[in-house]
């Protein structure tokens, strides 16, 4: 038997039931639900995606919680839009995430996942300390459902995570390691930053990367092992740390591409992980 699980992230906006029938038909086991539209967090949906994950067989692992409005994928523009960090949209998007909280209750899910941002790399930086306030209070949230709430690394150094979680200060804090979004952001060496962020790791991305090449514009993304990850050596790190959670796929990109790309990652990633769990 093989003791780990490959999924597909997939995006609601591309539609509840080809989505999951895709990730059914790719004979993926598990998958995580993905949205930027809080139209979804709904019971009609809800019920509907518990009767297609019975109908095929499938686990959702966890659920994905973006915000609506300006989200620019930047240096530049990207600390004033991407996350909970801003100020100005703080409020709104906390208030989303526990919607989503709330959805992945009715699917009974017990991770919560979202990007926080670009976090203040010093504690002394005023917007700090109204930041751990506000994420203490939506960690608590979803700990009160029985969730983990899981912070996927890209925007922020592993140690300025390490402090975000120390300072949050609850059981109910994980993250979803993402080892690409790392090299895209520059922020780290994603093998040695499970040496900083592994024992909270409660979900995995797999996608593949290249490390930025000008102050502006975030790295470009890759198929899987044509990148900067090192994706075997990340995957026996990640294995060696007693990981045993679901191995997530992400394809940013859509219809046929996505599906042939899909295809080839998943025999890359199955030889790995047989000789590393089999």
């Amino acid at each position: 038997m093989k003791s780990y699980a490959l999924g597909l992230v997939i995006k609601l906006e591309h539609g509840v039931e080809s989505s999951l029938r895709k990730v059914r038909d790719l004979g993926l086991p598990t998958c995580q639900l993905s949205t930027y539209d809080p139209g979804f967090f709904t019971d009609s949906h809800a019920a509907e995606i518990r009767t297609l994950s019975h109908t095929y067989g499938l686990t959702i692992t966890s659920v994905w919680a973006g915000w609506p409005g300006r989200v620019v994928w930047d240096f530049v523009d990207g600390p004033a839009t991407i996350g909970l960090v801003p100020p100005a949209t703080r409020n709104e998007r906390c208030d989303i995430v526990k919607r989503a909280s709330d959805f992945a209750a009715q699917l009974e899910v017990d991770c919560l996942v979202t990007h926080a941002g670009f976090v203040p790399e010093s504690p002394s930086d005023p917007l700090y300390p109204g930041l751990v306030e506000d994420l203490r209070a939506v960690a608590a949230y979803c700990g009160s459902q029985g969730q983990s709430f899981c912070f996927e690394t890209g925007q922020e150094t592993p140690t300025t995570l390490l402090r975000l979680i120390e300072d949050i200060g609850l059981d109910s804090i994980g993250v979803n390691f993402d080892p690409a979004n790392l090299i895209l952001y520059g922020k780290a060496n994603p093998v040695d930053a499970l040496g900083i962020l592994g024992r909270f790791v409660k979900g995995v991305h797999l996608k593949d990367g290249r490390y930025p090449t000008n102050g502006r514009d975030l790295g470009m993304e890759t198929l899987l092992g044509e990148g900067q990850v090192n994706v075997p050596l990340f995957l026996s790190s990640l294995v060696a740390l007693g990981y045993k959670g679901a191995f997530t796929i992400e394809n940013e990109t859509t219809g046929s591409r996505q599906v042939e790309e899909i295809g080839k990652a998943i025999p890359y990633l199955a030889k790995i992980l047989d000789s590393l769990t089999g």
